[in-house]
């Protein structure tokens, strides 16, 4: 049994979850106030560790990822946890993220959202990880920031997509979906743009009778 932390009510639809990144487990402050800000828009998130990332809990040491048959057949059995796949979107950042859109098809699930999506490592734009994302057929959100490091706006314009990949932009976003205060952007107005982007993505695609009505805030992105 794969150990989750929630927000919001268990039985509530539709229901979302989220794996974590490479560096930080499912309670960085990253993915709390994500889940946090999902639940007051009325959608029900659970997270949950990679193997790695709970031997780091245990033993205090920084082992790397585990690879990625381990990640998978970790995702798969959190899935199996929540019931109808039908009924679930799924997802994570950056590492989490491309997990899913891996087991997406497979599963049968109803969304895949992206916060962050690794296109490629950082200086290696040669060295994308866009292949399956070719052929994709499960709609998927992807939230990207303009400067992220693993996939500029000018990288991803470049890659062939499938056409059930939507991209909302988040300008001057890094990785952490963070523009800078110093060039005059606010921070919390884009963490306000993503959880509106997903939580209206989430709601229409995986089962909710009504969209969340969330106030839309100031902050400059672009959908793609």
């Amino acid at each position: 049994m794969i150990e989750m932390l929630w927000d919001g009510p268990k039985r509530r639809r539709p229901r979302v979850l989220l794996a974590h990144g490479a560096g930080a487990g499912m309670d960085s402050p990253f993915m709390e106030h994500i889940a946090r800000e999902l639940a007051a828009a009325k959608l029900s998130v659970a997270r949950f560790e990679f193997p790695y990332m709970a031997r780091r809990r245990q033993t205090g040491s920084r082992t790397p990822p585990d690879r990625a048959p381990v990640l998978l057949d970790c995702f798969r059995q959190a899935v199996s946890q929540l019931g109808a796949a039908s009924e679930l979107a799924i997802g994570g950042k950056s590492l989490g993220g491309r997990m899913a859109t891996l087991l997406a098809d497979e599963l049968g699930v109803a969304a895949v959202v992206c916060l962050g999506y690794p296109f490629h490592p950082p200086g290696r734009p040669d060295k994308t990880r866009t292949e399956h994302l070719r052929a994709l057929a499960t709609p998927c959100l992807i939230v990207q920031g303009t400067r992220d490091p693993f996939g500029t706006q000018r990288d991803v314009a470049q890659y062939v997509l499938s056409r059930r990949i939507r991209i909302t932009w988040i300008e001057d976003g890094d990785h952490d979906l963070s523009p800078r205060r110093s060039a005059g952007f606010d921070r919390d107005a884009a963490r306000a743009q993503v959880v509106r982007a997903v939580a209206d993505f989430v709601h229409a695609r995986a089962g909710g009778a009504a969209a969340a009505k969330v106030r839309p805030r100031s902050g400059g992105s672009k959908a793609r």
